[in-house]
């Protein structure tokens, strides 16, 4: 199971977020357990980016974006939108 990073700016924009939409707060709990266990898990609909972003990843929750940085120890949040 992989430990997940909190970034400042991504704690910021995450409260912030869920001020905003607190509907999505069990999808975003589910979403964040999932990625500890699987960050490539089909529900997740997870994304690669290539080129000038190679190296970072997003996931999909209806409303909820994620970008994220996967080592093989840990899954640094970037952003939520």
């Amino acid at each position: 199971m992989r430990s997940l990073v909190f970034t400042d700016r991504y704690s910021k924009r995450a409260a912030s977020f869920i001020r905003q939409h607190p509907e999505v707060v069990s999808q975003y709990s589910k979403a964040l357990q999932l990625l500890q266990i699987n960050p490539r898990h089909p529900s997740l609909r997870p994304v690669i980016y290539e080129g000038r972003l190679s190296g970072v990843q997003s996931v999909s929750l209806n409303a909820v974006t994620l970008e994220m940085m996967v080592t093989d120890k840990e899954v640094v949040l970037i952003s939520i939108s």
